[in-house]
This record gives structure tokens, sequence and C-alpha cells, in this order.
């Protein structure tokens, strides 16, 4: 065989393998699963951690793509910003199909997907914020821009569906809101085809023999979306605070403790099922309060107590996801935490509830009731040391065999002592000088 004949015999044997390597990714392509969810009614953290549990759900079965199925007018500017976050990020091929209309906070979700389908009569766009303040629409603004701009679409178009000054040219004049139809969307490059269902995207994307796996929303979501109304973390940020003051004025009774400890559940649970809380916010409150019982036992001047107040109070504005709006939760449940505390202190005491917990029986002494046997009249006397006192040890006066403290120095068994004074149980001798 001639160097000619090698040559050929080599390429076709590199073709080959080409095409085998070829049509088994292809094979492996068609038969990889795909996890479809959906985003319908409102925006908020219960559909953040359906998202998240979507995305943990197609990692898990090597998914090939994920489906999100839209059907918004919108919600949460903040939930839609994590989910936004979520899908940009992930490394799976992202398809979203707007199955009527994707507005507002869903308009940022949809363009945050590598690839996006609309059906027919849908529309996407319309997110003008609210309040619509200055401030509020340059930050959302950005937020839709950089969203475009990552995920290769116009970024012009994104900008105004916040900015209504803006418009863009033939679809909306300077001054209204700009919207997208199913076509409209089709000829900007928001949308890369009109589907009637989804099997048609299916289609379309190569995914119609693929393994369908649907993601549903569970009792997790439901609460996770039910606690992340601002009011409700107010609320429960007051009650751990709340809780923590409670048990320090009782002394440790635990029932402040374990209100406490529920709420931390709730407070934790609801950020760590929708993504946004991890280890680090959770071992940074544990910390926080194993300081603060340090300080409890050990004297730090302070220093324990306030490295741990710092450590929960970092934990948490961490947990609401950092920024104003924490800092205005935070501060409205300590503000409110403070109040029920001062409340506590000035109505618990005298109402009915607190007497019942209370014993309110007194052992009075014109009633006949000592705390301890009185001493006093042994002052003056003497006894006989039984034991070493150094300088604590053990005497008998007269009939009795007493626990004694020597005023110093140490007294040998056999030394008479003289009773100087008594404190209490604390009976203080002196030796007896020949």
């Amino acid at each position: 065989m001639n160097g000619r004949q090698r040559m050929i015999s080599l390429c076709m044997i590199f073709m080959f393998a080409s095409v085998l390597t070829a049509g088994l990714s292809v094979g492996s392509a068609a038969t990889a699963p795909l996890v479809v969810v959906g985003i319908r009614g409102e925006i908020d953290a219960g559909q953040t951690a359906l998202i998240f549990k979507a995305i943990n759900e197609a990692t898990a079965q090597k998914a090939g793509a994920l489906l999100v199925e839209i059907e918004t007018f919108g919600g949460q500017v903040d939930a839609a910003v994590k989910i936004r976050d979520m899908i940009s990020d992930s490394k799976l091929k992202t398809i979203c199909y707007v199955k009527n209309r994707a507005w507002s906070a869903g308009a940022l979700v949809a363009i945050s997907h590598r690839h996006i389908a609309i059906a027919p009569g849908g529309t996407i766009g319309a997110a003008e914020p609210i309040p619509t303040t200055e401030k509020t629409v340059a930050a959302v603004r950005a937020e839709f821009s950089a969203t475009a701009s990552k995920m290769g679409r116009n970024p012009r178009v994104a900008e105004a569906m916040v900015d209504k000054s803006l418009g863009y040219e033939k679809y909306a004049a300077p001054g209204k809101i700009l919207s997208l139809t199913d076509s409209q969307a089709m000829e900007v490059g928001y949308a890369d085809l009109i589907a009637a269902d989804r099997a048609a995207v299916l289609k379309h994307f190569g995914l119609q023999d693929a393994l369908v796996v649907e993601v549903q929303g569970g009792w997790p979501e439901r609460i996770a979306g039910w606690l992340s109304d601002p009011v409700v973390k107010s609320a429960l940020v007051g009650i751990i605070f709340l809780a923590v003051m409670t048990e320090v004025k009782t002394a440790g009774t635990g029932v402040a403790a374990l209100i406490g400890l529920v709420a931390t559940a709730m407070f934790f649970g609801s950020q760590w099922v929708t993504g946004v809380a991890t280890w680090v916010e959770v071992l940074l409150f544990l910390a926080g309060l194993i300081l603060l019982a340090i300080e409890f036992f050990v004297p730090g001047f302070g220093l324990f107590g306030i490295a741990g107040i710092a450590s929960i109070l970092l934990s948490l504005f961490m947990t609401l996801g950092g920024g104003v709006s924490a800092l205005s939760i935070m501060a409205s449940g300590t503000v409110a935490a403070v109040v029920a505390f001062l409340l506590l202190l000035k109505y618990l005491p005298s109402s009915g509830f607190w007497k019942r917990l209370v014993l309110r029986n007194e052992l009075r002494t014109e009633q006949g009731y000592t705390a301890s046997e009185d001493l006093t009249q042994l002052i003056g006397q003497e006894g006989v040391v039984l034991t070493l006192l150094r300088p604590a040890g053990a005497v008998r006066i007269g009939e009795k065999v007493l626990d004694v403290v020597s005023e110093g120095r140490f007294i040998e068994p056999g030394i008479r002592v003289k009773v100087l004074g008594v404190q209490g149980n604390r009976v203080v001798v002196r030796a007896i000088e020949d």
C-alpha cells in the first residue's frame, strides 16, 4: 500500500469515526429528558421556589432542555430578578413559551431564556414599574437592558418595555410603553417562532421525542409564596427579636425560645426553598446565638454580645437579599419587637394568663415560715473543732455539729473556738487563746 492509499484509508476512518460520534451525540440528545415547568399567576417567592426546584430536577435528570411556560400579568420584581438570575446563569438549553402574555416582571423572566416561543395572539412587554419613580424606572430598565444584552437581543427593545419616554420606532411612540404582539416579537428578534401549542414548540427545537418531566408546585412552594410578603417577613423578624429579648428578661424559661425557633425556621426555610438562603446565612445566625449565650455565662465586657448581635443582623440582612428593602424589613421588624416587648413588660404581669402561669402563694415570716434556721443565738457561744478548719470545717457547739468558717487562719482539730458572727448560714469562729 503506497502513501496515497494510506492517506485515503486514514481519511475514511476519520470520517467514519466522526459520523459515528455525531450519531451517538444526536441519539443522546434525543433521549435526554425535557423538564417542563409553568409560571402562572402572580410572580412571587413561590414561583422562585418552583423554578429553583425545576432547575435542580433538570440537573439531576441530566435534561437536554428546560421549557418554562409563562402566563402572567407580572408580580414582584425581586422575585423575577432571582428567577432571571437562575435561568440566565443555567447551562441548560432554556426555552420560554409565552402562552398568552408575559407582562411586567414576566417579561423579564421571558427574555432571560436562550429561546422564546410565543402563542398566536400572545404579548410580551408592558413592564413599567409601580411606583413609577425615576429611581425605580432606572433600576428596572437597567435590569431589562442587561438581560437582553446577555441573551443576545436588542437592549433598546427591552428598555422601551420599561421606560415609556423612550418609545421604539413604529411599535411605540415616545410616551407610550412598549408591548409586543406575536408578530412584532418575531420581527424584533424577541421570539424564535409562533407556536400554537407545546407540541409545535418541541418539534421546532427537535425535542418531540424527548421524555417530558413535568415539575409541579407543592405545599413548600405555596408556603414560600405566602411568606414572601414583606409584611410577613417583617413580622417574622420582629418575632425573632422579641423572642431573644423576652428570653433574656425571663432568665431562660424556654417558652420565648421555642417561639423564636419556630419563627426562625419559617424565615430561613422560606428563603431556603427559593434558593436565596445558603449555609452561610444559617451558620452566621447560629454563631450569633452562640456568642450571645457565651456573653450570658462568661464575662466578656459586652464583646461577645455585640459580636453575636452583629452576626444575627448580618445573617438576616443577607437572607433578605440585601439592599434598601432588606433594611426596611429589618427596621420595621425591630420597631415592632421593641414596642411589643414594652407592652409585655407593662401588661403581662397583671394579666390573668400570667397569673395562671406563676405561683402566687407566699410563705410569710409572720405566719411562722422561715427560709432557714436562725443561727444568731450562737453568737458568743464556744465549741470544739472536729475537722481541720482551712478555713472551713466542722465544729461541735453543745449538741450541734455545724459547718463553720474560721476568721482567717487554719485551726487544728481539738482547739476550742468562739462564734464571732452569723451571716445567714455562714458561721464565723475564732480560736480561743489559752
